[in-house]
């Protein structure tokens, strides 16, 4: 859902030390972990900014999180190291009226039951107009 984080898991139990270690969003690089140098680069600035003060990653298994989401931040994420290349595929769903789900369908529901209800009214209307005339 929109706002929350989400964790893209590298399955890495710990970095090596020859570990150059990549990750994309399409194909912009968002991260770069070069282990041997002791470097970590977040390019939070690419693609306008949208994934600034939202990356964190995890020094001891390169893992991402991403945090409060928005629909921006669907899409395919690429992890490469020298040993795995895995993608991830993430949509984000928008609160539909900023309540739990649960209330949202019932919200829908009692909304389409009160159109119901009208159309009901509008022909009982028309028919006692019939009636009334004829």
């Amino acid at each position: 859902m929109e706002g929350d984080s989400v964790i893209l898991n590298s399955d890495l139990t710990e970095m090596m030390d020859d570990d150059l270690i990549l990750w994309r969003f399409g194909n912009t690089l968002i991260v770069q972990i070069n282990v041997l140098a002791g470097s970590m680069t977040l390019y939070e600035d690419v693609l306008d900014g949208r994934f600034r003060d939202r990356l964190k990653l995890d020094d001891q298994t390169g893992s991402l999180t991403i945090t409060n989401t928005t629909t921006e931040h669907a899409g395919v994420y690429k992890l490469q190291t020298n040993s795995v290349i895995k993608s991830f595929s993430l949509t984000v769903h928008v609160h539909i009226c900023g309540c739990d789900s649960v209330e949202a369908v019932l919200r829908l529901v009692v909304t389409a039951l009160m159109g119901v209800a009208s159309a009901a009214a509008v022909v009982l209307l028309v028919n006692d107009v019939r009636a009334a005339r004829g």
